[in-house]
């Protein structure tokens, strides 16, 4: 089917191509190892004298060899190149195990001076002896090239092998060549080699040089992106028919390609019927090869009616085309000034899109994309006004990648504003989505934006709130901004779908105690505490600490008589009345000279086996009352005499 399609195109022989890749291969090869360049060999008078061989006698042959197996035991890499070039300067080679093993030792090294003794070595053994040399030692060469990406003695060996008639298996090295051709930048030299080897292959019916389909697809490559030739391209596609290698969707790509790109629109339809023929059903490459073709060529219009054209066909689903395509077809219209033409486009598609297509797979998205990757956000933004100007609908798919654009930019007052326009129109952001733009606002300090979003993700009736609730309470902590989380988590505090526990109190509790804005702290421990959440130890040891530094110690006095009823009752049970809380309450009150209450204390860590350490509470009374005087207070308060006494006596202090 393939032969009959092309029995139009008359089989050519191809043809030789020039060295030149001989400059490179020389400037891989200096210093020389070689004696002499080839063309000066030629400049050189013949010297009988000089002329005559030098030969060795059988013990000097094997002295020789032994020695040149030693050093590759050793790993003597230079004793044995020594050995090897004493052999063959008087026309002798080792044996062919040992010949073969210099070579994969040398291969091995990889490092530049052994690779070129490498190549050198083969070269020379193809065209002296080339029996001694086995095909695995070839392909070892060549794998250690394709790893050093040294492209031109690769070709050049290639070229040695063909002519001195030494054919190895295509298998063994074709694909190696091919990798070594796209590391260099081009399959221009991988193709000439293939016209040669294909030459070979059908003159001299020799199968097994006959090169695979991945091969076969690298030289069609070559014609029709490179070399942009359709005679050349047809030569490889008849050259494929004779030798019975049957194309894929690839195959097919890269010939569209090239027809769209010379507009060849005949021979695409009859291309397409031809994938029919073969029973290729899916045209995703076809139309991803064909918008490259009609791209680079600037026929714009046929870029958009491919696209609507393969969504007619595949019933509005996705095909998916890939990123690199919907790159190209952005970059052609703004090449050709039509940037204003994608939203048209886009519109377009959108109706041919069926309702059920996921909006991460629709052309919208693609597009948009496109210009994020670009780094043309704004023309992503330019599109959509465009899209809105004309009346079109706008779906998922056009605003997800310019939020992404905007959140990762931190152009989050834009990307909230874009919320509100999505939210109007009536479609919906997934929680995520909300996740990542709220994120981003907290990131930038944008609290307003993160409000904002917040206040529409609710509106939007999306379950998990819970995230974003804790970007938002965790950013307002670290900027210190406890005024917004209180207000924040008031307005949050009735919504079933965020578990707020007492813990979120105390950090607002906490933050305000830590700015000195006790009143505050006081304020949201009262509200707090009207909602009914509990306060625990973290509660009170935050409140405490912030008393302690105002030297409010009135205050740590109040707060003792609220916890120790709820100590002794039941209700104590959310307070954790452990060493930190004794301590905190000890420490404050007998510096604010509240001895009384400190017995209490002392008395109910007693109770609880609380261990207490005394010689802080004696430090913080030596430095406030150092003069305090008993006989004072008898004649003030019997009460807080007889308090003051009980804490001396248990201090320590009256010694």
């Amino acid at each position: 089917m393939w032969r009959k399609a092309v029995s139009s195109i008359p089989y050519r022989a191809f043809s030789s191509s020039s060295t030149t890749e001989i400059p490179t291969l020389y400037s891989f090869l200096q210093p020389s190892i070689f004696a002499l360049k080839p063309n000066e060999q030629a400049k050189q008078p013949h010297d009988s004298a000089n002329s005559q061989t030098k030969t060795l006698t059988e013990d000097q042959r094997n002295t020789l060899e032994t020695t040149l197996e030693r050093s590759l035991d050793t790993q003597n890499t230079d004793e044995a190149w020594k050995s090897f070039k004493a052999l063959t300067t008087c026309c002798s080679f080792p044996n062919k195990p040992l010949t073969n093993s210099l070579i994969t030792h040398l291969s091995s090294l990889k490092d530049t001076q052994n690779l070129k003794r490498a190549f050198a070595s083969v070269v020379f053994v193809i065209e002296k002896d080339p029996k001694l040399l086995s095909f695995e030692t070839v392909t070892t060469l060549l794998n250690s090239m394709n790893f050093a990406n040294t492209a031109a003695p690769a070709f050049a060996l290639a070229k040695c092998m063909f002519k001195n008639r030494y054919f190895v298996p295509f298998g063994l090295w074709g694909n190696t060549l091919v990798d070594i051709s796209r590391k260099s930048g081009s399959l221009v030299a991988f193709f000439r080699v293939f016209e040669e080897c294909c030459r070979i292959a059908i003159d001299e019916r020799l199968n097994f040089l006959k090169p695979d389909l991945a091969a076969c697809n690298a030289a069609l490559e070559c014609c029709c992106y490179e070399l942009e030739s359709v005679l050349d391209a047809e030569k490889v596609v008849a050259t494929m028919s004779v030798l019975g290698v049957r194309p894929d969707e690839s195959s097919f790509g890269f010939l569209s390609y090239l027809f769209a790109l010379k507009g060849l629109e005949k021979k695409i339809a009859e291309l397409e019927n031809l994938m029919v023929q073969f029973g290729f059903s899916n045209k995703q490459v076809l139309y991803d090869s064909l918008i490259g073709g009609y791209v680079k060529s600037g026929k714009i219009d046929l870029v958009s009616a491919t696209i609507l054209r393969s969504l007619r066909e595949g019933n509005g689903k996705d095909l998916n085309f890939n990123v690199e395509t919907f790159c190209q077809v952005v970059k052609g219209y703004i090449q050709n000034g039509v940037m204003k033409s994608l939203a048209n486009l886009i519109i377009e598609a959108q109706k041919l899109e069926s309702p059920v297509l996921e909006f991460d797979k629709s052309i919208g998205f693609g597009i948009i994309s496109a210009c994020i990757n670009l780094g043309l956000s704004d023309k992503a933004h330019s599109i959509l006004d465009e899209m809105n100007a004309q009346g079109g609908s706008v779906g998922l798919g056009v605003y997800v990648p310019i939020l992404k654009a905007y959140s990762k930019e931190l152009r989050t007052a834009e990307a909230t504003q874009l919320v509100m326009d999505i939210s109007t129109s009536g479609l919906q952001l997934d929680a995520g989505m909300y996740d990542m733009l709220i994120e981003a606002s907290m990131t930038s300090q944008d609290f307003p934006s993160a409000f904002t979003l917040f206040r529409d993700m609710r509106d939007a009736r999306i379950h998990d709130l819970k995230g974003s609730y804790l970007t938002i309470m965790t950013g307002l902590m670290e900027n210190q901004r406890p005024e917004l989380m209180a207000a924040f988590l008031d307005e949050v505090v009735e919504d079933p779908r965020i578990e707020i526990k007492t813990h979120d109190w105390n950090s607002i509790i906490h933050a305000f105690c830590k700015a000195g804005r006790l009143e505050d702290a006081r304020r949201t421990f009262r509200r707090m505490t009207f909602l009914q959440f509990e306060p625990n130890d973290q509660t009170y040891l935050s409140l405490i600490n912030g008393y302690v530094t105002a030297e409010k110690y009135f205050s740590v006095l109040m707060l003792w008589n609220e916890i120790k009823w709820k100590i002794s009752g039941d209700k104590g049970k959310g307070i954790k009345f452990d060493h930190n809380l004794v301590d905190a309450f000890l420490f404050a009150l007998v510096r604010g000279g509240f001895f009384d209450a400190v017995m209490q204390v002392v008395e109910k860590s007693q109770e609880m086996k609380i261990f207490v350490d005394k010689w802080r509470y004696k430090q913080a009374f030596m430095e406030k009352h150092k003069k305090l005087k008993v006989s004072k207070l008898r004649r003030r308060s019997f009460r807080k005499m007889e308090a003051l006494i009980a804490f001396k006596n248990w201090a320590g202090l009256n010694a």
